[in-house]
């Protein structure tokens, strides 16, 4: 029960709303930039539009199916809730304290540095090499103090109760929505033939090898090329993350037996073509090489300023403020509610299990925001993304495999949406992500142990908190 010192989460999030903060939450930065490395890797369009393929592919099979357990479990917590319904407490808390200690937190302070970068090129002080402080090798740049003071913003709107959250997550979503439709629209205006013969010539668009920002080219044999796709699947599915936000709001959707699942279709197929028609337009504004030598990866900025000219950078730059401030809105409001589920199993601070007078989360959320804060003056979080990548797969993974053992091991409990495809779709999800999980694991081990060895790290404090909750 989501009740808490005679506080209850109140039921205010249409489908609107819901489908809003998914597509707001996945919209952040990475579409702005990531199809940089994607062109490194893959040296061809025809290629880099297959990564994007794949990812929407692997993402809305994963959200339809993520449909049918929202529905049997239409609770505040999301993939924890699932995962401990088909699983156990064991593995829910690997998930969570995983979610805490990196994907959410990390995320929150990597979408926050976003948003300061960008905003230093209207206002160049808050640029991230603008030191404030330095102690030895250690710095703390104006961007770092402004990505802070934006999370601890952001929380506090939050803690007002979830209205707030979801009036700003809804009006900043649609406005960013349509500021890419009027990219791409601009951009296939400014479309130039002679770039999309190139990009898509017979002899070109297939020619799958790796293009070095200097212009220098390297072949793959078989295998390496596998790993080569995979490795940029990875900024295509960053960029894509978050799908699953309205899930972990359930206690405050309406209907959510309905809502939920429609919500986290519609969200993922809005975001999915407006990717896809993004990427399609870079190949007609820009080349391969242009894409994948673009400085700081900012492959937008060099698409804007050829469709707008030099003021296209200063539009991008508010695009992409608008579209990272959104998107930390909605994880930071969507997280919170996780770590309140765990509390309320007894595994995380039990403050965090409470419900402020606004009947929202509040100690949970500046928990949140106070760890966000801190990977923001690390500067360690791009990385971290990068090593957990392969660990978000894996609790999706795991999450889609739990809708076959719940169908034998909960066949009493209603379902009223089911799996999109069953079992065809979610086991083509299935297999698909295991396969990238796999070639990471052989090819790209950077992106793999180290999020592996800090999800481990779960277990032994999974039965830590357990010995001290039986003490107790």
């Amino acid at each position: 029960m989501n009740k808490i010192n005679n506080q209850e989460f109140k039921k205010s999030l249409g489908l609107l709303d819901a489908t809003m903060l998914v597509a707001g939450s996945m919209i952040g930065s990475g579409i702005f930039i990531v199809s940089s490395d994607i062109a490194r890797n893959t040296g061809s369009a025809g290629w880099l539009m297959i990564v994007w393929l794949i990812s929407g592919f692997m993402t809305l099979a994963a959200a339809l199916s993520y449909g049918e357990l929202s529905a049997m479990f239409p609770r505040a917590g999301g993939q924890y809730i699932y995962l401990k319904e088909a699983y156990g407490p064991l593995v829910s808390f690997t998930f969570g304290w995983t979610f805490f200690a990196v994907i959410q937190t990390a995320t929150i302070a990597a979408v926050g540095v976003a948003f300061s970068k960008f905003t230093a090129y209207l206002f160049p002080v808050l640029d991230e090499d603008v030191f404030l402080l330095t102690v030895g090798d250690y710095h703390i740049s104006s961007a770092q103090v402004l990505a802070i003071a934006v999370i601890l913003l952001l929380t506090f709107i939050n803690t007002r109760g979830v209205q707030n959250g979801k009036t700003l997550q809804t009006t900043l979503t649609l406005i960013k929505i349509l500021s890419l439709v009027l990219l791409v629209l601009f951009g296939f205006y400014a479309f130039d033939g002679a770039i999309w013969e190139q990009n898509w010539a017979v002899e070109n668009r297939w020619n799958l090898h790796r293009l070095n920002a200097d212009g220098s080219t390297d072949n793959y044999y078989f295998l390496g090329a596998m790993g080569a796709v995979s490795a940029a699947l990875v900024g295509a599915l960053f960029s894509s993350d978050s799908w699953h936000a309205s899930s972990a709001v359930a206690g405050e959707i309406k209907n959510p037996q309905r809502n939920i699942g429609l919500s986290l279709a519609l969200g993922t197929i809005i975001v999915t073509v407006i990717y896809l028609l993004t990427n399609l337009m870079y190949t007609g504004v820009l080349s391969m090489q242009e894409m994948a030598s673009a400085p700081k990866d900012r492959v937008a900025m060099v698409a804007a300023q050829e469709i707008f000219g030099p003021v296209g950078i200063s539009i991008l730059a508010i695009m992409i403020m608008v579209s990272t401030f959104g998107c930390n809105n909605g994880l930071i409001l969507a997280g919170a509610r996780i770590y309140y589920s765990m509390a309320q199993d007894g595994l995380f601070f039990k403050k965090t299990a409470s419900l402020n007078k606004n009947a929202v989360p509040g100690y949970a959320l500046w928990l949140q925001g106070i760890i966000a804060s801190l990977w923001c003056l690390t500067g360690r979080y791009g990385d971290l993304l990068d090593m957990i990548t392969c660990v978000v797969v894996i609790f999706y993974v795991l999450c889609v495999v739990g809708i076959f053992i719940l169908r034998v091991k909960r066949p009493d409990v209603p379902r009223p949406y089911k799996a999109f495809g069953y079992p065809i779709i979610p086991a083509l999800y299935i297999l698909t992500a295991v396969l990238f999980i796999v070639l990471l694991v052989i090819y790209k081990p950077q992106f793999t142990w180290p999020g592996i060895i800090i999800t481990l790290m779960g277990i032994p404090l999974y039965y830590f908190v357990k010995r001290r909750n039986m003490q107790e």
